[in-house]
């Protein structure tokens, strides 16, 4: 009896071979994201890639304006994620993306964090803190690529700051390099997103504040998938996951809103 069930167990697998062998290992889904999404992404990537069997998502972060420069140069990337509409906007209008074109996904929310032993209290000063002179450097990121550093810029303006604490701020290649800054000592405060002040070590060393949305213009993130993907069903099925619950989901308990 055992026997037999063995041999027919063998028969089916040697049946199966041929058709597992054909469909042969499977393209990575290619993702480039924002880099105020670093700190979601791992729970991103596991939750899609446990609902989607066999498909396995690889991602990298950048600025999205460096991002943008990237793929008009032809960088071959399935899923571009940015920190607002405009780049995912330039990509389209580049004859760059599938016809669905861009997608919002989450709204983001600048942040001021500030080292805690320092004693002061944003909650109460806002970013009047800023001109304290126990702060040496501020970080925030580049404006002229990434979207938090143009809402930064123009937070500091709207407060009528930014020419007092100019000679103070450090620039960074994107949000969570600036965020780095932080965590080593680099600036005693800076403006990131909301998702990098909650990150373990930030949250313990420093007090976050969430800059008022008046303040800054809104950070509609957007993505787009990219017209020279050789995995469209992917893409589109990742699409779908980030805008469904799970995705969304996921996406506010790291402090982002709804679209």
């Amino acid at each position: 009896m055992l026997r037999r069930a063995l041999l027919t167990l063998l028969c089916a697998l040697f049946a199966a071979g041929p058709a597992l062998r054909a469909q042969g290992p499977r393209k990575p889904l290619s993702v480039v994201a924002a880099a105020d999404l670093r700190g979601v992404f791992d729970e991103l990537k596991a939750a899609f890639e446990a609902r989607t069997p066999g498909v396995e998502l690889k991602v990298a972060f950048g600025a999205s304006g460096s991002l943008t420069a990237q793929i008009l140069q032809g960088a071959p990337f399935d899923v571009f994620l940015a920190a607002d509409t405009g780049f995912p906007e330039q990509v389209r209008k580049a004859g760059l993306a599938t016809p669905e074109g861009p997608f919002p996904y989450a709204l983001g929310t600048l942040t001021l964090w500030v080292r805690r032993d320092l004693g002061l209290d944003p909650a109460r000063d806002g970013l009047q803190v800023l001109t304290s002179p126990a702060l040496r450097k501020i970080a925030t990121a580049n404006p002229q690529v990434a979207p938090y550093g143009r809402a930064g810029e123009a937070a500091l303006r709207h407060a009528g700051l930014y020419d007092q604490v100019r000679s103070r701020l450090v620039f960074a290649d994107n949000i969570a390099q600036a965020a780095q800054f932080l965590q080593t000592g680099t600036a005693e405060a800076g403006l990131i997103s909301l998702a990098q002040a909650e990150h373990p070590a930030l949250r313990q060393s420093g007090i976050a504040w969430r800059v008022p949305a008046d303040a800054y213009p809104p950070l509609r993130q957007a993505g787009v998938i990219l017209a020279r993907t050789q995995v469209p069903e992917q893409a589109r099925a990742f699409r779908a996951f980030l805008l469904g619950p799970e995705g969304q989901g996921i996406l506010a308990r790291h402090g982002f809103g709804k679209p």
